[in-house]
């Protein structure tokens, strides 16, 4: 399991970077980008920031994950995602984060809580979300499920309206290196998105998506999740998409993925539909 799911590198990663191809073909829209803001003092701590052309109160604003398996990624190959969704007037910040062996737990949940937090400050008045994917999607689940972390970083876990995870891995035991040395700090040494299950009962609406024939990250981390959170009384949605793996539920975002017929689910639709609902 731990093997496999370390090879769920950046959107089909590969020596071409097909991510980065993804995000020079994604039209800019009359997005605007401000690159390499701060939002720590550390290198790894700085984020990319795609806006919309007009920007409101009612503006959706999501800070997103880049998955990796805590080893690699970065903010850049990342432009597809966050210029496909600014171009449906929602505000996008990814974030880097410190990765391993630089980063272990909970450095890199600790950077997404800064990052989030930063990012209320600047924009404080649109509804926030976090998103991620993969190793990602496990640091906005963390941030989303966990108040531990955002009041740590000086805000609160209330800030947040929604969270939407693109499968993350949510809890197991890790039996293979590096996710050992990743997670040895963890208690147990265990890979958990939420430490006690009372704390789900804070946790904003989530909106979890994750392919059906995924063999990276199994789509029981998204059953089960959803599964404890109704328990808790929580709002919550599933999806899980009938031939699509761990790669796909991601390139379905890619506007050029769409338009070329390419994508085996409505990951966008739904995605769209969760960030711009009323209320």
């Amino acid at each position: 399991m731990a093997r496999r799911f370390l090879l769920g590198l950046p959107l089909l990663a590969a020596a071409c970077s097909p991510a980065r191809i993804a995000g020079a073909l994604t039209p800019r829209g009359g997005t605007e980008t401000s690159e390499n803001l701060a939002y720590g003092p550390l290198p790894r701590q700085r984020l990319d920031l795609v806006l919309p052309s007009v920007v409101t109160a009612r503006t959706p604003l999501v800070v997103f994950f880049h998955g990796g398996g805590w080893t690699s990624g970065g903010r850049g190959d990342y432009a597809f995602l966050a210029r496909t969704l600014a171009a449906q007037g929602i505000a996008v910040a990814v974030p880097d984060y410190r990765l391993f062996p630089e980063g272990r737990w909970p450095d890199f949940v600790e950077d997404g809580a800064l990052a989030v937090a930063c990012m209320r400050r600047e924009m404080p008045a649109q509804p926030l979300f976090v998103m991620g994917h993969s190793a990602g999607g496990f640091i906005a689940a963390a941030i989303a499920l966990d108040p531990r972390w955002l009041a740590a970083a000086g805000s609160s876990r209330a800030v947040l309206v929604g969270g939407v995870l693109l499968a993350a891995p949510i809890a197991w035991q890790p039996d293979e290196e590096p996710t050992i040395s990743i997670f040895a700090n963890a208690p147990g040494g265990r890979i958990a998105a939420v430490a006690r299950a009372e704390d789900l009962a804070g946790t904003p609406p989530m909106l979890l998506l994750h392919g059906a024939d995924d063999r990276v990250v199994g789509p029981f981390h998204s059953v089960d999740l959803a599964r404890d959170l109704r328990a808790a009384g929580r709002a919550v949605t599933l999806h899980l998409y009938p031939g699509v793996e761990h790669v796909g539920v991601l390139s379905a975002m890619a506007a050029p993925v769409r338009a070329l017929g390419l994508a085996k689910a409505p990951v966008f639709e739904d995605v769209v539909g969760f960030l711009q609902a009323p209320g």
